[in-house]
């Protein structure tokens, strides 16, 4: 019995250790030594220690004593106000369900203007553009260093020629477009506001977003040019630039996502995605914007990985420090520049290869948590992505999985539904508290660009990377179908990419490069070495040279002759 009471008393004391200062009451003594124990004794639990998947250590039970110090109005608010745990919406998915933003690219634009056209069709509100890694790196369909990637994680774009015909009979006064591109995310975005111009379409009212996030590369990746002062010149050009032009537009979106691919847990995710804002906001403040011209046009792209409370504190948290930092580091007045709008991808690195139809159920939870942690747009992954790009048949099936969240369970019909959550309250602060720790740690160093030279993120994410999968090796995160619960499985049809695709844009750039202007493309990538050479916006000159059909790779090139290129200091 002594050897029993021991035990008891250890798993006790593990569970309390994700809640500091905590005083249960006598009713939460009582149950503890009348109820708890007894049944203790009798089976004990699964495991010495709950955590998330992030290995955050999670109580048996939550109750008001985790709440010691918590104010309702001041921390909890109402939603459409500050602090904005609730939402930054008063009704959220009662007036307007989020955004259906299917992520979609492969091949030629052609074939990923089909593929949009049947997703519209199908229901999706909101388009999402991947493009394949040579367009991403910046670098023509046609170089030697695109060979065998040319249209195979994404949709191949050269020129501005592509891009008219990726957006052919898809008018872009009437959808919102979002395109995940980084490094040469000016150029792209030049080619976008080209196509829109030549539609017909008022700059002032287009909306849509460019992902833009050149720091979070560094971070997780690596899908970088230049080096991060030219890098974040770029970056600011585009805000002022849509200030100006495009102020419907949400000129970056800074990116949490590809952090968490990288193996990050859920605070480093919040941590690390947030003050990559603040330093976007910090480098816009000493070009001379002012904030509440600017801070409505940045939005927010966090991962909605498998830990359903923690991803959903995760997303109140997020809201409640983004809306502290604004006002009181930055001194926004504006509520749009509070008020943090973000897009959510489920989690790509929890599908898995090994029994792929078990990928709908992840990705099912996954958007459920996003969709209750209050979303403004949601892309779900599909069943065959761990395999190759998505086949028509899964990407319509992930599309479907929100239309049931959103018509068919019920829980848009209420604001917040976990609010008041013992649980989910006191996650949501020690999410919050730990997040503003890594904050602080890395405006000690001088801000996010001092500490990616330092390898400070990149170095706590591998650690964290490699902690997971020790967890999953040695059976401590059990992934069903991979270290458990195997079993046989049939081939999965999945999407093929072949070599016709390169082909086919290498004709097409040879054809491009006859036809157009040559004394008028050199003219137009003339004037922009010499820009990127002084202190001007680049933006002009980009889409000069977009209009002249320059294509993506020479542009690259003409800054790269001025910025030079980027290589990673090895983390040791």
């Amino acid at each position: 019995m002594a050897e029993q009471d021991k035990g008891v008393t250890q798993t006790v004391a593990a569970s309390e250790v994700s809640s500091a200062h905590r005083t249960p009451s006598a009713q939460e003594r009582a149950w503890e030594e009348n109820t708890l124990r007894p049944t203790l004794e009798k089976s004990p639990e699964r495991l010495p220690e709950f955590t998330t998947i992030s290995g955050y250590p999670i109580r048996r039970l939550y109750t008001p004593a985790d709440l010691s110090g918590f104010d309702a109005d001041r921390d909890l608010g109402f939603p459409g106000e500050p602090p904005y745990t609730r939402g930054i919406h008063s009704t959220m998915h009662r007036t307007r369900l989020w955004t259906m933003r299917q992520f979609a690219g492969f091949g030629t634009a052609e074939d990923t203007n089909q593929r949009f056209r049947y997703l519209l069709g199908q229901g999706q509100t909101g388009l999402s553009t991947a493009f394949d890694l040579p367009t991403l790196m910046g670098y023509d369909s046609d170089h030697a260093l695109a060979e065998g990637e040319v249209g195979k994680c994404g949709v191949a774009i050269s020129s501005l020629a592509d891009m008219e015909v990726l957006f052919d009979k898809i008018p872009l006064a009437d959808v919102t477009t979002s395109m995940t591109i980084n490094s040469p995310a000016a150029i792209i975005w030049a080619m976008y506001l080209a196509v829109a111009e030549k539609q017909g379409a008022d700059w002032k009212k287009i909306s849509g977003t460019i992902q833009n996030d050149i720091l979070k590369e560094y971070i997780a990746q690596k899908e970088y040019i230049y080096p991060p002062e030219p890098s974040m010149r770029l970056v600011i050009d585009t805000f002022e630039f849509g200030v100006k032009n495009t102020p419907k537009f949400n000129t970056i979106s800074i990116s949490g996502y590809h952090i968490r691919e990288a193996g990050s847990t859920a605070i480093q995710e919040l941590a690390f995605t947030l003050r990559d804002g603040m330093e976007y906001v910090e480098y816009a403040l000493r070009r001379g914007l002012k904030v509440d011209e600017f801070g409505p046009q940045l939005s927010f792209f966090f991962n909605a990985h498998s830990d359903f409370f923690e991803e959903i504190a995760k997303y109140r948290a997020a809201r409640r420090i983004w809306h502290k930092a604004m006002v009181e580091r930055y001194g926004a007045k504006s509520a749009r520049s509070w008020a943090l709008r973000f897009h959510t991808q489920t989690a790509g690195c929890s599908l898995t290869a090994q029994q792929p139809y078990n990928n709908v159920v992840r990705t099912a939870i996954q958007a459920l948590a996003a969709v209750l942690g209050g979303t403004q747009s949601l892309h779900t992954n599909s069943l065959d992505e761990a395999w190759a790009l998505p086949t028509e048949f899964a990407a319509t099936i992930a599309l479907r999985t929100q239309q049931i969240i959103a018509h068919e369970t019920g829980v848009t019909n209420t604001v917040d539904p976990l609010g008041g959550s013992y649980f989910v309250e006191t996650l949501t602060n020690e999410i919050e508290r730990a997040a503003w720790d890594y904050i602080h740690k890395i405006d000690a160093m001088g801000g996010m660009v001092a500490a990616i030279e330092r390898s400070y993120p990149q170095r706590e994410i591998a650690e964290a990377s490699y902690r997971y999968q020790m967890a999953v090796d040695h059976k401590e995160k059990i992934m069903v179908g991979v270290n458990d619960y195997v079993a046989d499985e049939k081939p999965l049809e999945i999407l093929q990419i072949d070599e016709t695709v390169a082909h086919r844009q290498a004709e097409r750039l040879a054809k491009l490069r006859a036809e157009r202007s040559k004394d008028e493309v050199a003219r137009r990538l003339g004037a922009l070495r010499k820009a990127a050479e002084g202190k001007d916006n680049l933006m002009p000159y980009l889409y000069d040279a977009v209009k002249a059909y320059a294509t993506l790779g020479e542009i690259c090139d003409a800054m790269r002759e001025v910025f030079g290129t980027y290589e990673e200091v090895a983390i040791t």
